[in-house]
């Protein structure tokens, strides 16, 4: 008996007492446990830092022919004020466009030249479309489509030498333009074009000279694309007329 009790007793005392196995498993188990919860805070912190997304950069781009700019991160977006020059601008390309349109439906009807046929395809086509893009942008922004005539007492406003913008062609070289045919319509049709183009690329100058115009993010686009693709098409016009003029040399 006395034997059983002490055996007892060291059972106890392995599993009770201050240096026992239990207190050592438990505490064993607490250490993991704090080692888990220390370790897993660490990971979550190193993984929030990688994690983290880098400060941002502000691009500005620039204007035709200007390098664009980065920005200090606190930069913050502002929407750009309302430009009367904008609306102006659009308006007027508008009315600008339609006259190329109205070019370009001379073609099949006054020349047999493939060339020009495809080229007056793809202008007539780059237009429509942005003139459609540009009546979107007024009507959104609660703008006329046209641009309003200057009050003017005595003027007749029905001129059409008053809608004229930069390049536009004049009402007598549209009539000769649709009286002429076959190379002469070319010729005509050529520098006609590349004169309208050229007016174009001074619009779009015009607008980014004014002062808090261009600032809108659809119109930069639009002015931009519009400007390096009436420049592309107008050294494809100027190739086109060199060619011309040399075979006709021969």
């Amino acid at each position: 008996m006395k034997m059983v009790e002490e055996g007892l007793n060291r059972r106890r005392r392995l599993f009770r007492g201050p240096g026992g196995v239990l207190t050592a498993l438990i505490s064993a188990a607490v250490i993991g446990v704090l080692w888990a919860v220390s370790g897993t805070a660490d990971f979550c912190r190193v993984w929030a830092q990688q994690s983290a997304p880098a400060a941002p950069v502000v691009v500005q781009p620039g204007a035709p022919g200007q390098p664009s700019r980065t920005l200090p991160p606190t930069t913050t977006a502002k929407l750009p004020p309302r430009s009367q020059a904008e609306v102006e601008f659009m308006q007027g390309m508008i009315m600008h466009h339609a006259q190329a349109v109205e070019m370009t439906a001379l073609i099949p009807s006054h020349t047999e030249n493939k060339d020009l046929r495809l080229l007056g395809a793809r202008i007539s086509s780059s237009q429509s479309d942005e003139i459609k893009f540009m009546k979107r942008w007024l009507a959104a922004r609660g703008e006329s489509i046209s641009m309003p005539m200057p009050d003017m007492p005595g003027m007749d406003m029905s001129h059409p030498s008053l809608a004229l913008m930069p390049g536009m062609l004049t009402p007598e070289q549209m009539d000769a333009l649709r009286k002429a045919k076959g190379a002469v319509f070319d010729q005509l049709f050529l520098t006609g074009m590349i004169q309208h183009h050229n007016g174009a690329l001074i619009m779009v100058k015009d607008l980014f000279d004014t002062a808090g115009a261009g600032q809108d993010a659809e119109l930069f686009d639009f002015a931009n694309d519009a400007d390096n693709t009436q420049r592309a098409e107008m050294r494809i016009m100027q190739d086109m007329l060199e060619k011309k003029s040399s075979g006709e040399k021969r």
